[in-house]
């Protein structure tokens, strides 16, 4: 009973949402509150999607997502495989101080960041959001966690073969780790497609803005259009939904084998 509870409370700010999305200005305001649309619409969708920048920002936060998910995955990878197989002078050190990076909150490198990105004359462009993506530590982490737990014989065997070790990496452990890369993946898709800060420092120009960016315009200084705004909410949840969907089957494995050392 405590669960459903438990769980009914956790999915009402999302039936609110969805109940929201179809209702005109009026019957959000009308007492008593309304749960079930006495008159649903879809107009709030389409009046959305009239919104100047509506499309393009959504095309701007997949394109986004989707480089920062094969950015993240490509380094951390890389990075993580280094950690839990190769042996070089100072690798638990190294490991340690970029893990306690961790602590440092991501909003106090904004100025430093944003400092870089204009050095590298990507301010105000997609490019800034997605380099900062390959210097994941929660992914590097995750990842070196899963392939700790894989036996050095699956690198030896290979390697009398005369394979190389970027082979083995990409044709042997790679796979072997395919649930935690899945479950990454779905992470990090979601953090780019949710982010908000990144974008508003570094995006100026309204054809480049993120969904996050437009959806927050909608939020007026005198009156919030609160119709449009869950609609936006609801729209913006579809691709993390699909994600999942497709990926699900891994996302379990994924986190419980990226916490376990063998």
């Amino acid at each position: 009973m405590t669960a459903v509870l438990l769980s009914a409370v956790t999915l009402l700010p999302f039936f609110w949402m969805l109940s929201t999305s179809f209702k005109n200005y009026g019957a959000i305001m009308a007492l008593p509150i309304q749960w079930i649309p006495k008159n649903p619409t879809l107009k709030n969708f389409s009046d959305l999607f009239r919104k100047e920048g509506m499309t393009v920002s959504m095309l701007n936060s997949l394109v986004v997502s989707v480089s920062s998910v094969a950015v993240t995955i490509i380094s951390s990878a890389m990075a993580a495989f280094a950690f839990a197989k190769l042996d070089f002078r100072g690798k638990n050190v190294i490991f340690l101080v970029y893990l306690a990076t961790m602590m440092i909150p991501s909003q106090v490198l904004f100025i430093p960041l944003y400092l870089l990105m204009g050095e590298l004359k990507l301010v105000d462009s997609l490019g800034a959001l997605v380099l900062p993506s390959m210097f994941k530590v929660f992914a590097v982490f995750m990842l070196r966690q899963r392939m700790m737990t894989i036996p050095n014989v699956y690198m030896e065997a290979p390697a009398i073969d005369g394979a190389e070790i970027f082979t083995v990496f990409v044709r042997i452990i790679c796979p072997m780790c395919k649930s935690s890369l899945a479950t990454l993946a779905i992470i990090c898709f979601m953090d780019a497609w949710n982010d908000y800060l990144l974008p508003l420092v570094m995006l100026t120009t309204k054809t480049k803005f993120t969904l996050p960016i437009i959806l927050s315009s909608l939020n007026g200084q005198y009156k919030s259009e609160y119709n449009l705004l869950m609609a936006g909410a609801l729209v913006s949840m579809l691709p993390i939904l699909v994600v999942y969907a497709f990926a699900q089957k891994y996302f379990a494995a994924g986190l419980q084998v990226g916490g376990v050392k063998g």
